[in-house]
């Protein structure tokens, strides 16, 4: 029984920093580019696009499929970066809990 109440106090204790860490992410920012630099967006940490960069040397109206090719690539990058930052966190913050392998989080 004193594994339960030990493992419930745990519990607890990871909620709140969940929610602490939750609030530290979406306050984060990650800057992906594509196309050496031509095309850079910005991500918060909700995965939410904040800031779009072109380079002005790409307004060619034979390039537009290629400058759209590059936003979503920019953009996978920046998301990508956030959800590794995620991971790290995660999984620094559920250190040491008896947590089933696959189990996510946040729940």
């Amino acid at each position: 029984m004193r594994d339960i109440m030990g493992m419930m106090k745990q519990a607890k204790e990871m909620q709140g920093k969940m929610a602490a860490m939750q609030e530290e992410i979406a306050a984060l920012e990650a800057e992906g580019h594509s196309g050496g630099g031509l095309v850079t967006v910005k991500l918060s940490g909700k995965g939410a696009l904040t800031s779009l960069k072109i380079d002005p040397s790409l307004f060619k109206e034979d390039d537009v499929e290629i400058l759209e090719d590059l936003i979503i690539a920019a953009h996978n990058e920046a998301k990508a970066k956030v959800e590794a930052i995620m991971a790290e966190k995660t999984q620094a913050l559920t250190a040491g809990l008896p947590i089933p392998p696959g189990f996510k989080l946040p729940f």
